[in-house]
């Protein structure tokens, strides 16, 4: 399953970034996550469809200092090109 993510609320300058990575890299996905302009958190993560359903659900609370407002998910039909393991962009 492939997804993009768009995270909103008090997602940046709260370590939203480190701790998606972590997260993802723990479930052992595959993808990216990279602050947007509008102060957004954008991800976009491949795996199997169970392993991604849980990182979507962690990224509804995020870290302990982040105010998570809403999740935007956008099922894509195919993976991006990315290297191994999880980056942060």
């Amino acid at each position: 399953m492939t997804v993009r993510l768009v995270i909103k609320g008090r997602v940046q300058g709260v370590g939203y970034r480190a701790w998606c990575l972590h997260t993802a890299r723990n479930l052992g996905l595959v993808g990216w996550v990279r602050n947007l302009e509008n102060s957004d958190v954008e991800a976009w993560a491949y795996g199997p469809s169970s392993v991604v359903e849980t990182l979507i659900a962690a990224c509804r609370t995020g870290p302990s200092y982040a105010r998570v407002t809403a999740v935007d998910v956008e099922k894509l039909n195919t993976p991006e090109k990315v290297s191994e393991g999880f980056q942060v962009r």
